[in-house]
C-alpha cells in the first residue's frame, strides 16, 4: 500500500503581483486584477505558511522523486513588485520561484535586467513565464509553441550566465503539446496551474502542480494547503472549470481575448 510518507509531494502556490496600487506593477489588463494581494494581506497568508511545519525551499535543492513533502512559493509574471516580494521572503530566510514573461524585462513595471540579475544572486530562482505570455498556450501552433520556451530561456540564459532550467505555463491551459514542448526546450522543471501534489514525469522534466492564490483566497486555506491539506478539493473544483472551458470553447476564447486585452500605455516601453 501506497501510503503519503513514501511517496513525494510538492505543495506548490502560485502568486502574481503583491502591491497595494494595482497599477504599479505587472499587467493592469481586467485578468490581473484578481491575482494582485496587497502587501498586508500576503504578509498574512506568509505568517498562515509560516505556522505549518513545512518551511517553503527551492525545486533545484530537493529530489522532487524522493518520498516526502516539500512546499514551494512561486510568483509569475516578473512584475516590478517581485522586489518587495523577495525582500518579505528573506525576512523569513526563505527564497522564491520568480517566472519571467522575456519580453517584458526593462518594460514599464516590469523587472528589469538588473534587478533580475540582484534576485538571482540573492538566491532566487529565475525561470521563464514564455517570451510573450500567450494566454490560450495549448492553442498554439508546434513550432510558435517551441519557440515560446526556447526564446525565453536563451535570453534569461544570457543574462544569469547559466542555463535557466524551470519554467511556469502562462494562461493556466495545459496539454500535453505544451508540457513537451518545454521538455524539448531544454527545461527540467516545469510548473503548471493544476493543482495537483504528485510529480509527474514528462520526456526529460519534471511536471509540478500549483495552487493558483487569489485575491479571494483567506490567509486560512494557504495555511491548510501548506499543510498538504484541501489538495483534492482544489483538482476537483480545477477539473470541473476546465471542463466547462472546453465545453464552451468559443466562448471562452472571446473571454480571454477581452480579459486578457492589453492598454496603450501598458504596452509602451
Amino acid at each position: 500500500m501506497v501510503t503519503r510518507a513514501s511517496r513525494p509531494e510538492v505543495a506548490a502556490l502560485m502568486y502574481h503581483d503583491v502591491v497595494d496600487d494595482p497599477a504599479a506593477s505587472g499587467f493592469s489588463r481586467p485578468g490581473a486584477l484578481p491575482y494582485k494581494l496587497t502587501r498586508a494581506a500576503f504578509g498574512a497568508h506568509l505568517d498562515a505558511v509560516a505556522a505549518g511545519a513545512c518551511p517553503p525551499t527551492r525545486v533545484d535543492a530537493v529530489d522532487v522523486a524522493e518520498p516526502g513533502r516539500r512546499l514551494l512559493l512561486t510568483f509569475d509574471d516578473g512584475g516590478a513588485s517581485a522586489l518587495w516580494i523577495a525582500d518579505a521572503l528573506e525576512r523569513r530566510g526563505w527564497r522564491g520561484h520568480f517566472f519571467i514573461v522575456t519580453s517584458l524585462i526593462d518594460r514599464l513595471r516590469f523587472l528589469t535586467r538588473a534587478e533580475i540579475r540582484d534576485l538571482a544572486s540573492r538566491g532566487h530562482v529565475i525561470g521563464s513565464h514564455s517570451h510573450t505570455h500567450p494566454d490560450i498556450c495549448r492553442d498554439l501552433p508546434a513550432d510558435r509553441m517551441l519557440a515560446e520556451w526556447r526564446v525565453s530561456r536563451d535570453a534569461l540564459a544570457d543574462l544569469l550566465g547559466q542555463p535557466c532550467r524551470s519554467a511556469s505555463v502562462p494562461g493556466g491551459d495545459i496539454s500535453g503539446r505544451v508540457l513537451r514542448a518545454a521538455s524539448v526546450a531544454g527545461y527540467h522543471y516545469v510548473f503548471t496551474s493544476e493543482p495537483w501534489l504528485t510529480p509527474h514525469w514528462v520526456g526529460g522534466a519534471w511536471v509540478l502542480g500549483r495552487f493558483a492564490v487569489k485575491t479571494s483566497t483567506p490567509a486560512r486555506r494557504v495555511g491548510e494547503l501548506a499543510r498538504f491539506r484541501g489538495w483534492q478539493l482544489a483538482l476537483f473544483q480545477r477539473r470541473l472549470k476546465i471542463a466547462a472551458r472546453r465545453a464552451a470553447a468559443p466562448l471562452y476564447r472571446r473571454y480571454v481575448e477581452r480579459r486578457t486585452h492589453e492598454t496603450v500605455s501598458e504596452a509602451a516601453p
